[in-house]
């Protein structure tokens, strides 16, 4: 019966069209799986209970690629990224993981990070990005990012406020090819930066920024702004060339409400392309929900594989059934 009903549907549907059948069997279930497969259709969503009664949602033909329409560097798993701690000396307004001088550490460690990015590479990871927290308050961050460019291009993310010291020591310790820094810069001027990480705090990137450069780090410059205004965007454009970043390390993104923000987008693992993220407490969708439960993939760490599997699983599925494509919220 279940095979007469999806000839029936499959001849009234558009090529790409979907439809649903009832399912009201174990056998119904299995015969309509075997069929689609045999016929070339796709089930793009099983509505069934624990009796293996309901509905599949059924398209006609072949699911959509989303390598069809993302490029290889956006596809999941392109990208590792790793929340190398929490703990920060901002506490921005924004803060997508609410780090602070009062969060908890939670760090990945050296060992692990060690470990995780091997496993990523031989899976076909092309790129580690390292986030925090603030990266460079950990002593043994020199070691970690040499560890991941041993193996991957990496890019750290960074305030750039903490590069005097044993941070100092640690940056100038790092490989210049493969690296890049990507440093908040939120305006060209100190008012919005400031009124968001802190009074000084723009003052202090910018010299953070400058000295980067001036070591030979590539250096990508990220501002969070809430609504940007295009007069306000040329002027940082504008500030970004004055320091010597080029304009395809110019990125503007937006605030996610998210950890200590209470506006923003409103952002879900159905509306985002997903960039594996690995945290102490597990692995994440996205790295801008790393402390949001709904997010979470899995708290088993290790082996990273199988989380990679199923993200790339669960969203080439996502991609099929979605009425409008997941969008990309540019982290990085």
């Amino acid at each position: 019966m279940v095979i007469l009903d999806l000839m029936r549907l499959m001849t009234g549907l558009p090529d790409g069209g979907t439809g649903e059948v009832a399912i009201r069997s174990g056998e119904d279930l299995v015969l309509a799986r075997r069929w689609c497969a045999h016929s070339g259709n796709t089930i793009v969503r099983e509505d069934v209970d624990a009796n293996d009664i309901g509905t599949l949602v059924v398209r006609r033909g072949h699911a959509p690629d989303p390598r069809d329409a993302l490029s290889p560097d956006r596809m999941p798993g392109a990208r590792l990224w790793l929340y190398t701690n929490f703990h920060c000396n901002l506490a921005c307004d924004y803060c997508c993981v609410s780090s602070s001088p009062q969060a908890p550490r939670r760090e990945l460690g050296v060992g692990r990070i060690t470990r995780l990015v091997a496993e990523a590479a031989d899976w076909g990871v092309g790129e580690i990005y390292l986030t925090g927290g603030e990266p460079f308050l950990l002593p043994d961050i020199g070691e970690i990012v040499r560890t991941c460019m041993d193996t991957l291009p990496t890019t750290v993310l960074t305030n750039a406020m903490v590069f005097k010291g044993r941070g100092l020591r640690a940056l100038e310790s790092m490989p210049r090819q493969g690296l890049a820094l990507q440093i908040s810069l939120d305006s060209a001027t100190p008012d919005l930066h400031d009124s968001h990480r802190g009074a000084g705090s723009w003052a202090k990137a910018v010299a953070g920024i400058r000295l980067a450069r001036e070591l030979g780090f590539r250096v990508r410059i990220a501002a969070t702004i809430a609504a940007p205004r295009p007069g306000t965007i040329a002027q940082l454009h504008e500030f970004c060339d004055h320091l010597g970043i080029e304009r395809d390390d110019q990125l503007i993104r937006p605030i996610a409400r998210q950890g200590a923000a209470v506006k923003g987008l409103i952002i879900t693992t159905e509306s985002l392309v997903p960039e594996v993220t690995v945290t102490a407490d597990g692995i994440y969708w996205h790295p801008v929900a790393a402390i949001d439960d709904d997010a979470l993939v899995t708290r088993q760490i290790e082996p990273l594989r199988h989380a990679l599997d199923e993200i790339y699983e669960r969203f080439t599925q996502q991609w099929a059934v979605a009425a409008t494509a997941a969008a990309l919220f540019p982290c990085a």
